[in-house]
């Protein structure tokens, strides 16, 4: 029933953007493109394998699962199917790594020790995938770094970057997204700003569509299928490298979820390509 009241929302606002020439993606947004031109690819993951030695998961350490919000993650939880990578959320009766019933799914990043790792400062960076319709699940393609924690009234020194999240719950199923920043650590001198609710055009439940990030030493610029949405300074735009997180959680906290949902249901993150680029 939930899929079809999705596909009924998704379609109908296809159906008036499309009737008044209007881009989904740009309902809150301009008409802007992002320039491919000028940069140059510098990663690049079709995940047509799970390269475990890039994702290491800064979060995830061996087989353990720690807890995350409603539920926890563990790592070993991610596979590829058919080309794509997939980040599931699923209850588990019996647990995985040592913890008990409860919901599963993970987040992995590209912060390593190893030469396989991968962080970048200033560039275009830009996920291809399709987002889980449930609420309360919780995707997102993010960059961070340690320096994010630092508490000196700037970001400059690292800032969370959010280049997409997917919080169904507060959007009531719509296909919207939004973009974010944080720095200052998360405590009492947080700092945030976001975008607010950015609508994607089609269904992007089912469908696969980009979300993208341009920085540079002046500002953020968002992307959604190419199309800008939001730009921003706020912080003072990070000038240290960052590394890539895809995660998608439970919506909660202390292991305890927001929302009872079908435990007997499965839902995806379903990432298609992840690719950085750097200015020529």
């Amino acid at each position: 029933m939930i899929q079809k009241i999705i596909a009924f929302i998704t379609s109908l606002c296809a159906f008036f953007c499309s009737l008044f020439g209007i881009s989904c993606s740009n309902v809150f947004g301009n008409a802007n493109k992002v320039d491919m031109s000028k940069f140059t690819m510098t990663f690049s993951d079709d995940f047509d394998t799970f390269d475990r030695s890039v994702w290491s998961g800064h979060y995830q350490y061996g087989d353990a699962s720690e807890i995350r919000r409603g539920g926890y993650w563990n790592k070993n939880i991610v596979y590829v199917d058919d080309g794509s990578l997939v980040i599931p959320l699923c209850y588990l009766e019996n647990g995985m790594g040592g913890k008990g019933a409860g919901w599963y799914s993970a987040g992995i990043d590209t912060d390593s020790d190893s030469p396989e790792g991968f962080s970048q400062k200033y560039g275009y960076f830009e996920c291809r995938c399709k987002l889980p319709a449930v609420i309360p699940a919780w995707a997102a393609f993010w960059l961070m770094n340690d320096g994010v924690y630092n508490e000196d009234g700037s970001g400059e020194d690292g800032t969370e970057i959010d280049i997409f999240e997917s919080v169904s719950s507060k959007y009531l199923l719509r296909p919207v997204v939004s973009s974010n920043l944080h720095y200052d650590g998360y405590g009492e001198n947080h700092k945030f700003a976001g975008s607010g609710s950015k609508r994607v055009c089609g269904d992007p439940y089912n469908e696969f569509h980009t979300y993208g990030l341009e920085w540079n030493k002046n500002e953020y610029i968002f992307y959604i299928d190419g199309v800008e949405t939001y730009r921003t300074s706020f912080g003072g735009v990070s000038k240290n490298p960052e590394y890539m997180i895809l995660s998608l959680e439970m919506g909660g906290s202390d292991g305890i979820p927001s929302e009872e949902i079908d435990k007997n249901k499965t839902y995806n993150f379903v990432i298609d390509y992840v690719k950085a680029y750097q200015y020529k």
